[in-house]
């Protein structure tokens, strides 16, 4: 499955959910994701674009690789996430065993999320507004689509962001702009 998403800074949150709610989008989700990122034993995940994290929503856990992106435009990329045990123990002895097997922890992330979902342009998607912990507010816009489809999401996923006029893209990651908030001088 192919994540189709695009990310933009500085909208008009207002305006923005006003427009969601005529296109009849719901909110879904309030919640708070914490996310663990490592990097891998045998690759620099940073050089080739991918991404690997343990992800906690309350009391779920993840797996989540990210493939490398695709293009510039939008941040598409192969996903593959993989339900784990809830809780905090099944979160800890998966992050042990990460470490037993060569991962190193690099960073974790932390972001309050609103989802609003809708449907468009024969697509599910989801709208997230997102306040990331030292690095701000941003917007980010997904489709999930087959390989088949991804010209046409990707088409839809701008179009959609055009009409809720977001325009300031974001192309670093959350955890690319925490590491450089980081690392930052004082």
């Amino acid at each position: 499955m192919l994540e189709v998403e695009v990310k933009y800074r500085n909208a008009d949150r207002t305006a923005a959910i006003a427009t969601l709610l005529n296109w009849g989008a719901t909110l879904t989700q309030d919640r708070t994701d914490v996310d663990l990122y490592f990097q891998a034993p045998d690759r620099d995940l940073k050089a080739t674009d991918e991404a690997f994290r343990l992800r906690r929503i309350g009391p779920k856990n993840y797996l989540t690789y990210k493939g490398p992106r695709r293009d510039t435009e939008t941040k598409t990329r192969a996903e593959i996430e993989v339900p784990l045990g809830d809780g905090d123990a099944a979160a800890t002895d998966m992050e042990r065993m990460l470490v037993a097997l060569g991962y190193r922890p690099v960073m974790t992330v932390r972001k309050k999320r609103r989802v609003y979902q809708f449907h468009r342009d024969g697509f599910d998607l989801e709208a997230c507004f997102d306040s990331v912990d030292r690095v701000g507010e941003f917007v980010e816009l997904e489709i999930l689509a087959e390989e088949a489809q991804y010209e046409a999401a990707k088409a839809g996923l701008l179009a959609a962001a055009a009409e809720l006029g977001l325009s300031e893209k974001e192309p670093r990651s959350y955890l690319g702009l925490v590491l450089e908030a980081q690392n930052a001088p004082a």
